[in-house]
């Protein structure tokens, strides 16, 4: 399928082709741009871009679909001695830019490349910016050394990617990131697509259609738009309540 899609400012709804038409792999079209409104429209409707360096922009609804539900992740006995341990600190939007330079800049088992090319960075930047967008970093001795970053619409936090420079850094920032989403009231953390490593980690496959089910409910609850850096102090404990952000119904 090969679809053009015309630019879209944030404050516009744009309307995908509905997700049944995706191929087998998920692919719902291709084409269109990466400005604010497209993609908060993208995810609100289940759908996000993936895609490498000289290709189109790809747009992706998977079937099954990788969540994390916060109630549920899973924290073994090693872990829990890490983080009790007190060797990593934490901390929430103190700086983006570099988490998703260092996600993209990487190498992956079985990966040649990345998808999170120089528009990519740019794109997600600018809805950091806006306040939709969010990291959470990893220090170890002062020196950032995992994080992970993402997006939040109502309750629900879309995961994009993560990064461990130390053993067991990403796991702490997953870790943290779902205990304080949980704590907070989020319903589910978006992992997009299957991994072992997330799936170690209490992520569950999930129908597309419970998936889209799931996701409406949660996109409906406010969204706390704005920058996160007060949520938590630096052992990933929640600093108090949101009534500091711009709310947004």
């Amino acid at each position: 399928m090969d679809t053009s899609f015309p630019y879209f400012d944030e404050s516009e709804n744009f309307q995908f082709p509905s997700v049944e038409r995706a191929s087998p792999e998920g692919i719902i079209g291709t084409e269109g741009n990466l400005s604010p409104g497209m993609l908060l429209s993208a995810y609100r409707q289940g759908i996000f871009p993936w895609y490498s360096e000289g290709e189109p922009i790809m747009w992706w609804s998977p079937d099954p679909r990788m969540v994390l539900f916060p109630e549920k992740i899973h924290i073994s006995k090693s872990m829990k001695r890490i983080l009790k341990s007190g060797r990593f600190s934490f901390s929430m939007d103190n700086n983006f830019r570099e988490v998703i330079n260092v996600c993209g800049s990487i190498s992956r088992k079985h990966e040649t490349g990345t998808w999170i090319i120089k528009e990519m960075v740019n794109a997600y930047t600018r809805l950091h910016e806006l306040g939709w967008g969010h990291s959470l970093e990893v220090w170890e001795d002062n020196e950032l050394v995992g994080g992970l970053y993402g997006l939040s619409i109502g309750s629900v936090f879309f995961g994009e990617s993560m990064f461990s420079q130390k053993a067991n850094a990403s796991k702490a920032a997953f870790i943290t990131l779902s205990q304080v989403l949980g704590r907070i009231g989020f319903s589910m953390i978006d992992c997009q697509l299957y991994t072992p490593h997330l799936e170690s980690l209490g992520a569950e496959k999930i129908d597309r259609r419970l998936y889209l089910k799931l996701l409406k409910n949660g996109i409906n609850s406010e969204t706390y738009r704005g920058n996160w850096d007060k949520l938590i102090d630096c052992n990933g404990t929640v600093q108090g309540a949101f009534n500091e952000y711009n709310r947004i119904g």
